[in-house]
């Protein structure tokens, strides 16, 4: 199977954002790929509630939505939208990073929201709370296709291993960990993370990050890491897009998943330990 990655740097205007998006999307398909995925936040990077409120969307009303999944089934692709920044309507006003997988017809084969908010403090001048801003979802998400299981993940989730095992033990052979990573973290744990969480689970890892210094109408301008990468269950980085927006297009074999586990089952087996 042929996976195309885009990293993208989102501004806070969906619209721009779509165009961008699709012409990478667009490009993936062209240069063969039957799966591509795109990052955390797709259609709007901003730190400004004020400037969310004023270009956001509930699902049902998402320009980016509607536009990707046309240009998903125009290519007859599978797609995962990494999240889109919506909307919900629920009366304490907070919106929802929700992620979206496309069937190949442009139908929606699933949905996951994104369940560990980011509240954390980095340095004196770099915090970040986004409970205050979106909704926690509840649910983990697998999603059967083509290509086999895919468990779907966001970001600051792949600091809590028990997600990532419980979806292998289901019968997830692909993660996907679209991220918008902050600097200093990604600098340091980024790869690592998404290493160990292959290694661990015995599954190819598909993370499509944000990168670069995000255009910004109002609020804080945000800078990602970049280096959207694809992982083997062997724990191998197979590709790294560094720090440019770019498409990176990689044929991986599925096959490997059964090898690694068979190499090393530790994910298929558990063990009750007392007193703790």
């Amino acid at each position: 199977m042929l996976c195309g990655l885009v990293q993208m740097t989102s501004s806070d205007d969906p619209a721009e954002n779509l165009i961008g998006a699709r012409a990478s999307v667009i490009e993936a398909a062209e240069n063969g790929a039957e799966l591509v995925l795109t990052p955390e936040v797709t259609n709007c990077v901003s730190t400004s509630r004020r400037r969310q409120n004023e270009v956001l969307q509930l699902e049902q009303d998402d320009r980016v939505l509607a536009g990707l999944r046309e240009t998903a089934a125009a290519k007859g692709i599978w797609l995962l939208i990494g999240s889109l920044a919506l909307k919900t309507g629920d009366p304490d006003g907070r919106f929802v990073n929700r992620s979206f997988l496309i069937a190949a017809d442009g139908s929606i084969a699933a949905r996951y929201d994104k369940v560990h908010m980011f509240d954390v403090t980095l340095s004196e001048n770099e915090s970040y709370r986004e409970s205050d801003g979106y909704k926690p979802g509840q649910e983990a998400v697998l999603a059967e296709t083509p290509f086999g299981g895919i468990g779907m993940t966001i970001c600051y989730d792949l600091r809590f291993p028990y997600l990532y095992r419980s979806l292998a033990q289901k019968g997830a052979k692909i993660i996907t960990i679209p991220s918008a990573f902050a600097r200093p973290t990604g600098k340091a744990h980024w790869e690592i993370l998404l290493r160990a969480r292959a290694i661990e689970t015995g599954c190819f890892i598909l993370a499509p990050a944000q990168t670069g210094e995000h255009k910004a109408v109002a609020g804080k301008i945000r800078k990602t890491w970049g280096h959207s990468m694809i992982v083997s269950p062997w724990g191998e980085v197979l590709l790294d897009l560094a720090n440019l927006p770019r498409v990176g297009v990689l044929k991986i074999n599925v096959d490997l998943v059964n090898a690694a586990r068979g190499r090393v089952p530790s994910v298929l087996q558990d063990a009750i330990i007392r007193n703790l």
